[in-house]
């Protein structure tokens, strides 16, 4: 059947993301082209349902997408790897987050004063 759910219970929160950022987008997409139908002044009806059973459309499609056999079993995988995934600590994000500022801060520093140097010198050289 088509509304069967694959796998139910495997890369449950997985699909769940996928879905829900599907449906952002479309819903976004949606929006903007019940703005385009109201600018063209096409009558209450249309600006609405239009977009409305185009949003519909692709949520059955999204829906009918994350349960598809190959691609909730990529999803599946996916989320397994992430699980055996050796995520850092708050404070070894914090420390290197802090770093990784200070270094580009120096070079931006480094960058501007040997451009300013540059330009001084070439200046000098051709004025």
């Amino acid at each position: 059947m088509v509304f069967n759910i694959y796998k139910r219970g495997q890369g449950k929160y997985t699909r769940l993301c996928s879905a829900f950022a599907i449906a952002i987008i479309a819903g976004l997409g949606c929006l903007q082209l019940y703005k385009k139908l109201q600018a063209a002044d096409l009558g209450l009806w249309v600006e609405t349902m239009v977009p409305a059973g185009l949003f519909v459309v692709l949520a059955l499609l999204s829906f009918w997408l994350v349960n598809k056999q190959s691609f909730a079993d990529f999803l599946i995988a996916a989320e397994g790897e992430m699980k055996k995934v050796s995520w850092s600590s708050r404070q070894e994000i914090a420390v290197s987050t802090f770093i990784v500022i200070v270094v580009v801060i120096s070079m931006a520093i480094l960058l501007g004063t040997t451009d300013l140097g540059f330009r001084t010198l070439f200046t000098w050289l051709l004025g």
